[in-house]
């Protein structure tokens, strides 16, 4: 099994902006959920939402989660993936307003996860990053902001 075996079974398509591969796979009033898929050749732009979203961790490669808060200038990177007695987790919360980024962990070839977002994800919750922006509130994040910009 292989990223293009993925996306093509599940119907992923391109993530516009962010990047990676999705498919909404539920909405309703309270909450939307998505397949995402990132490859050897992709990465979660950084980006923020108005609401909290859950990653979850299904196959393949571990991911660095990059959790960047404006408010407390604090960063923090999470991995998930399928080892949890090395410390990988097979969730992680991304709080509102909380700038969010990732990336496979190197040689790990695909990760399929799922996103969840409550109340519901729509495009006016979502603002990609601006790199100088991020470099100037988190300079000790430079190779990871440089990467995921």
């Amino acid at each position: 099994m292989d990223a293009s075996f993925l996306i093509q079974m599940l119907g992923l398509a391109p993530l516009p902006e962010e990047g990676g591969y999705f498919r909404e796979t539920y909405r309703s009033e309270h909450s939307t959920a998505i397949l995402y898929l990132l490859d050897e050749h992709s990465v979660s732009r950084f980006h923020r939402l108005a609401h909290d979203e859950i990653w979850h961790f299904h196959l393949g490669g571990p991911v660095e989660l990059w959790r960047l808060c404006k408010e407390t200038v604090a960063s923090e990177m999470v991995v998930l993936g399928p080892d949890i007695g090395a410390g990988q987790l097979p969730q992680a919360l991304v709080r509102a307003g909380t700038w969010q980024g990732a990336r496979l962990v190197r040689g790990a070839g695909f990760a399929l996860l799922s996103c969840t977002v409550s109340p519901p994800y729509t495009a006016a919750i979502r603002q990609m990053a601006s790199r100088e922006e991020l470099l100037r509130a988190f300079p000790d994040c430079r190779d990871v902001v440089w990467e995921l910009t």
